[in-house]
């Protein structure tokens, strides 16, 4: 009786003692997937950041150019530039990929180009339907992670 009791009494430090870690490995875990998030979505952990225009006008037909302005450790580094095309009230659409690569689809009006640590969206022919917000994307190694930082401008047709 004496060994079951000893038996009981070891078993239930032990369980005690596990209980202990998985709450601390559960509290670590939880603190790591957190603080990813927080990076993930806000960028907040580093002091890199891409800066666009807020705002940009064009009559119909004209040319416009949008700037995406990077570091060292963006586009500055070689990494690729993507940007999107968001419309009121719908999702973001891919317009280039891979700094000057168009998805099929996109109308060849839109290009992409980089120099140094900024890149370039250019639209030639400006159109009515291309009023919208444009967001440029690219991975920043600075972060130690695949996060990605992005900003945003908006092209507006001027009145006629």
């Amino acid at each position: 009786m004496k060994r079951t009791r000893e038996r009981r009494g070891g078993t239930s430090a032990q369980l005690q003692e596990q209980k202990a870690e998985l709450r601390m490995t559960f509290a670590m875990a939880w603190s790591c997937l957190l603080l990813s998030f927080l990076v993930q979505c806000t960028g907040s952990w580093a002091q890199s950041v891409l800066t666009q225009p807020p705002s940009l006008s064009g009559t119909p037909g004209q040319r416009v150019t949008i700037s995406c302005i990077g570091s060292s450790t963006n586009i500055g580094d070689g990494y690729s530039v993507h940007w999107y095309q968001q419309l009121p009230g719908t999702a973001p659409k891919l317009l280039i990929y891979d700094t000057s690569n168009r998805p099929s689809g996109i109308p060849d009006r839109f290009s992409g180009s980089r120099s140094g640590s900024s890149a370039s969206l250019t639209i030639a022919g400006l159109q009515p339907e291309d009023e919208a917000e444009y967001f440029c994307q690219s991975y920043d190694n600075s972060l130690d992670a695949n996060t990605v930082l992005q900003s945003h401008g908006e092209v507006r047709q001027e009145p006629l």
